[in-house]
């Protein structure tokens, strides 16, 4: 595989970021709708996380992170700082939840924010409008819906490596060639 260039980097776009966030949800519930719940709560061990967990962790995302944010940064700037996120809050949230509860509802809350985002109406130089992280300091517009983007492609990485690690111990010495079980780079 090739080292990064800039060949690969991609200048961020709002049309480009909502069309890309827009298929994640349809993605997760083609993918994890049909499987059995053995596999849904299937984990790599300790305290990772399983797809029911990843979906309801997007859910609590949706509906406290991305646009609350972005909000911010269009009204008051860096003057107010983000409220922090709370990572693990979809454990206490998806108790009792099904997971077709949580995909419907991670579906309605993201149509709403791509809702909320084009209303905001954002222009190439609000992207450079800055806010205040809590732990990471300033940062731009620009930088939090990226982060957006990334982050949705980083848990569909966890639920591929998650589902392909049930089957590790069952795939003998291909298990080589396979980077999403072996972690090798590729």
């Amino acid at each position: 595989m090739a080292a990064f260039s800039e060949r690969t980097h991609r200048p961020f776009a709002v049309a480009e970021a909502a069309t890309l966030l827009g298929r994640t949800p349809a993605l997760l519930d083609a993918w994890l709708r049909p499987l059995p719940a053995a596999w849904i709560a299937a984990h790599e061990g300790g305290e990772s996380w399983s797809a029911f967990d990843v979906v309801g962790h997007l859910v609590h995302g949706e509906r406290t992170d991305w646009i609350p944010r972005a909000r911010l940064i269009m009204t008051v700037g860096a003057a107010q700082t983000f409220e922090p996120f709370d990572r693990l809050a979809q454990f206490e949230g998806s108790r009792g939840r099904t997971l077709p509860e949580l995909l419907d509802e991670f579906a309605a809350a993201r149509q709403q924010s791509l809702t909320d985002l084009a209303a905001l109406g954002i222009s190439e130089s609000d992207l450079d409008r800055r806010g205040r992280h809590p732990a990471l300091g300033p940062v731009t517009l620009r930088q939090l819906l990226a982060t957006w983007v990334a982050h949705d492609y980083d848990h569909i990485a966890q639920i591929a490596r998650v589902l392909a690690h049930q089957y590790a111990h069952e795939v003998g010495p291909w298990r080589a060639y396979l980077r999403v079980i072996s972690g090798q780079p590729g």
